[in-house]
């Protein structure tokens, strides 16, 4: 017998009938909004995604800048989608137009929902845009900001004994367990408000994977490598052996109790 398809795979997150629950499509002339209406009484407008009134600040990954923004759902952070490294020189903005539904931002945000639902430790998804220009197209994503919150990265140089290697094994774990595979798991991906909790973030060509025994590996060897790459000429700021076998440890220990995965707040 065939096993159940998983909730968060594409074909069930892009079916209309299993879309985000509550979410709602507008759709306008060459461009689509998809938003949450429990938090939009109307749907954001679409100048919001293309030239955001708010505040811009530096995105941490290095592809340009966020916007954080005041809204009906509360405080919020917009990001537009921009290439980075080498495929940037096609292009820094523009993606090129195969359909709405795999569109990055549409992808983006009903992973996002759904992860969000599930209850595991991710931003809000509150809405998102496409808007076309011949066979190609320009997004942004909009989640609620998550206060007092710094990446992994800004943590790990200002208070690195503050930060629980073994609690962020055990969220890596979550994930990986119900088989989302983050395409970009680094520590400027990975934030952590002013009480310690961890929240994954930039699920952007993120999707659900069968669990094997190789992927998560990798997975966590990316967190590994981003780590070393920031600490790369200041010894004093690598992580220590031991913080990151505390970190592998728990990471393997919740992956053999499926049971415990789902549960903790997020």
């Amino acid at each position: 017998m065939k096993p159940p398809e998983s909730p968060f795979s594409l074909a069930n997150l892009a079916a209309p009938a299993a879309g985000v629950g509550g979410a709602a499509v507008v759709a306008l002339d060459q461009a689509a909004i998809i938003y949450d209406p429990s938090g939009f009484a109307e749907p954001p407008s679409l100048d919001w995604f293309q030239s955001p009134p708010g505040k811009s600040g530096a995105d941490r990954r290095g592809r340009g800048a966020v916007y954080y923004l005041a809204t009906a759902a509360g405080a919020a952070v917009l990001r537009r989608y921009r290439r980075g490294g080498l495929m940037a020189r096609l292009g820094t903005d523009r993606y090129l137009w195969l359909g709405a539904e795999v569109t990055r931002p549409f992808r983006e945000f009903r992973l996002t929902a759904a992860l969000y639902r599930a209850g595991l430790p991710v931003p809000q998804p509150l809405a998102a845009a496409y808007w076309r220009s011949g066979m190609t197209y320009q997004a942004a994503l909009m989640t609620k900001r998550i206060d007092r919150a710094e990446t992994l990265a800004e943590r790990w140089r200002r208070a690195p004994a503050a930060i629980d290697w073994a609690a962020l094994g055990g969220l890596i774990a979550r994930f990986h367990a119900l088989g989302i595979c983050h395409a970009d798991l680094n520590a400027h991906n990975i934030l952590l408000d002013s009480a310690g909790r961890a929240y994954l973030i930039d699920f952007d060509r993120g999707r659900w994977r069968a669990l094997d025994a190789i992927w998560p590996a990798q997975n966590l060897a990316r967190l590994h490598r981003s780590l070393c790459k920031i600490g790369a000429g200041q010894p004093e700021t690598l992580v220590a052996p031991a913080d990151w076998a505390a970190l592998e440890s728990a990471w393997r220990s919740q992956l053999l109790h499926p049971a415990s995965i789902g549960e903790g707040a997020r």
